[in-house]
């Protein structure tokens, strides 16, 4: 089936920025049914599922729309725009805080008057009673807090990037890595993670150890980068690194005997946490 014939026959869709595709929008996708879409409103800072990584958590056609393009669009505009765009739509979802139109000036009631069909509109959605949002997600990373981070996604944290050149020390004097340049994405707060590392678009996950922050021990210089635990693995052009738990802080050694040794402790520890995963 085309995209256009997919868009065409789309009769519920679900509005958002849904950077992360967290829990909560998940609440918010169960609600569309056989025929539903996802549709993004992109400010251009969604930086947890930045582009068009959204797609790699749901199964629902992504469409996206420019914030700066629709803004102009008070509260009359935007719903004949999405009823021009989805000529079968008959049932909109939103959050609970969703405000659409000039200024941001119209809220889920006003939508409810202007769109003749169903609108959803799903309460907050909260863990331990603290309620899940992208912001508090961020947060949650740069702080290192990825346990956290992940039960408000509903999925461990995922960066991807083309493999880059590393120092060409890993092999000789440490630990081959495989050294990959993101673009778009938060990184976590500098130091070692246990992980899961996915080669080339290939389903299988590797346990894995990885590296974020600048090599203080060496050159300085930045680096994303990831031991594959189950044995020597070649990737020739992209890896997806997902973020299971915080090991250690980053930290300069007096040597690269005294780094090589806190490498090993970190490839025992990511290996005890990672054991129990089904890969």
């Amino acid at each position: 089936m085309s995209t256009a014939t997919a868009i065409k026959n789309v009769d519920a869709i679900a509005i958002g920025g849904f950077d992360g595709m967290h829990i909560g929008h998940q609440h918010l996708f169960r609600e569309l049914g056989e025929q539903g879409a996802i549709v993004v409103i992109e400010t251009g800072y969604a930086n947890l599922t930045p582009g068009r990584e959204r797609e790699y958590f749901s199964h629902y056609p992504v469409v996206y729309y420019p914030l700066d393009a629709i803004r102009h669009l008070d509260g009359e505009g935007f719903v004949a725009m999405l009823s021009d765009a989805f000529p079968s739509l008959k049932k909109l979802v939103v959050g609970y805080d969703f405000h659409f139109g000039r200024d941001r000036m119209c809220s889920h009631a006003d939508l409810k008057r202007l769109f003749d069909g169903d609108v959803v509109v799903i309460e907050e959605v909260c863990i331990h009673n603290d309620s899940v949002h992208s912001h508090k997600i961020r947060a949650k990373i740069q702080l290192g807090d990825i346990r956290g981070a992940n039960s408000f996604l509903g999925h461990n944290y995922t960066v991807r990037g083309s493999v880059v050149s590393g120092q060409g020390i890993g092999k000789t004097d440490l630990f081959p890595t495989i050294n990959i340049e993101t673009e778009g994405f938060l990184l976590p707060k500098e130091g070692v993670y246990a992980t899961l590392t996915r080669i080339d678009g290939d389903e299988h996950y590797h346990p894995s150890v990885s590296f974020v922050g600048h090599r203080v021990t060496t050159d300085g210089s930045f680096a994303v980068e990831t031991h594959i635990l189950d044995g020597d693995v070649v990737c020739r052009e992209h890896a997806a690194i997902s973020f299971v738990d915080f090991i250690r802080d980053n930290r300069r050694y007096d040597s690269i005997d005294a780094l090589k040794a806190a490498i090993a402790l970190d490839i025992k520890t990511a290996r005890n946490t990672l054991q129990h995963l089904s890969l």
